[in-house]
């Protein structure tokens, strides 16, 4: 195996795994502020370390080690210890694995040998999501059940209720999408979304399927069990439910399970419906041959934006005191911010005088579409936020009267309708 062979699969696996996990603190301290937005309050923004607070990001970081150093408490009244044991491990692992078979970027060619940006090179593709997604509410029912207490078991039958009601809507709407672009691979997926459609509208699933987009994003709303479908744990009607009785990094290890599968939630829509890691109306052959311009453009909005970010520092910061810490963190923080911009717009200047070469060229090509496609998985990260804060929580027979009575019949409705669309056209 080639040394670049070697270092693209670690970073396939560093970008999965940091997605899927890493950004979880982010993805906490970020829920906590929006809610706070949303609900006129600050949100958490007192701990830090040395001064620095980075807007509450580091409570996150506190709260997460907290959960580390807690006693790993297990009741008496247990019976069935190994399945209490593995049941928030089921969910954690099902959850990160649905996140090895998103593609980051266009296949990667160096030196004649082309490679898969996905962690898993597998052709499974939205298979292989399904598979795992659909597994991990087998550790919720265990945990509740091998809990041994009543609010556990009720949340474990309702997690039961749960996947019935959205299991079936969800894989039926991607037929529809199976059938639009004639293939489970989500590579080729993602290729298909590169154009345009009606010259200028990017033919995005969102545009090419939007009855199965709502269809799937509601359905994955149910799959990541969170508002207006977190009713397995219902903390205002069963406590916690399935996991009343865990503690400690048992306990995290379903939250991080939870922000996990929001976070393969969030990467799949980006891949079904909103073109994956390309940029709007160009395509991976047009990136290649205008990469060094498009470096450019990037570094210059860096430094646009690292001027907005000091402006803004600079006038909600303007009542500190000289000797206040938190002056310290600002000052810290515009200089960190201008000097990742000002390195990377070096980078690039030099980049477009001496020209990337084929092998450059190729590299910076993925490196664009990773951050691209991280920039979508943000921004629909954000809507799971968003409409947590926003919408009630449904009743498990509500959430099967949408399932049953009108996203499955909505499912099957759209295949027929695109299955005689993809029959006219002749595909």
């Amino acid at each position: 195996m080639s040394t670049a062979s070697i270092v693209i699969i670690i970073v396939n696996i560093l970008l999965a795994k940091i997605l899927s996990v890493g950004t979880t603190p982010i993805m906490v301290w970020w829920e906590r502020r929006v809610a706070g937005l949303i609900q006129d309050r600050t949100g958490p923004n007192r701990a830090d370390i040395g001064g620095i607070r980075l807007g509450g990001l580091i409570q996150a970081i506190a709260d997460m080690l907290k959960l580390v150093f807690k006693e790993d408490f297990t009741p008496s009244h247990i019976k069935y210890k190994f399945l209490y044991t593995i049941a928030p491990g089921i969910v954690f692992i099902c959850s990160f694995l649905t996140m090895a078979v998103i593609p980051f970027a266009d296949n990667l060619v160096i030196d004649g040998q082309s490679f898969i940006m996905q962690a898993i090179p597998t052709t499974l593709g939205i298979m292989w999501f399904l598979a795992f997604a659909g597994l991990s509410v087998f550790g919720i029912i265990l945990g509740g059940y091998s809990s041994e207490n009543k609010y556990g078991l009720l949340g474990g039958i309702r997690a039961s209720a749960q996947v019935i009601s959205y299991e079936a809507a969800m894989a039926l709407s991607i037929i529809s999408v199976l059938l639009t672009y004639g293939s489970i691979h989500l590579g080729d997926m993602v290729n298909a979304q590169s154009g345009v459609i009606f010259g200028f509208i990017p033919a995005w699933g969102i545009f090419m399927q939007p009855l199965a987009a709502l269809i799937f994003i509601v359905t994955a709303f149910a799959e990541t069990n969170r508002t207006p479908f977190d009713i397995a744990e219902g903390e205002s009607e069963i406590v916690a439910g399935y996991h009343t009785e865990y503690s400690a990094m048992r306990f995290g290890l379903f939250q991080v399970g939870e922000y996990a599968a929001m976070s393969a939630s969030s990467a799949i829509i980006v891949t079904l419906f909103f073109g994956g890691y390309n940029i709007p109306w160009i395509d991976t052959a047009t990136l290649q041959n205008n990469a060094n311009y498009i470096l450019l453009i990037i570094s210059a909005l860096l430094l646009f934006s690292a001027f907005g970010f000091s402006k803004w520092m600079n006038k909600n910061y303007n009542w500190l005191d000289v000797n206040d810490k938190r002056q310290r963190e600002k000052n810290i923080l515009i200089k960190a911010y201008w000097g990742i911009a000002i390195i990377i717009t070096l980078i690039s200047i030099a980049f477009f005088i001496t020209g990337l070469g084929e092998n450059g060229t190729n590299i910076a090509t993925a490196v664009i579409q990773i951050g691209t496609f991280i920039t979508k998985f943000f921004m629909m990260s954000f809507v799971f936020i968003w409409i947590r804060w926003t919408l009630l929580r449904f009743r498990y027979d509500q959430l099967q009267m949408l399932g049953w009575k009108v996203l499955i019949p909505l499912s099957i409705l759209n295949i027929v309708i695109t299955a005689i669309f993809v029959v006219a056209i002749g595909r």
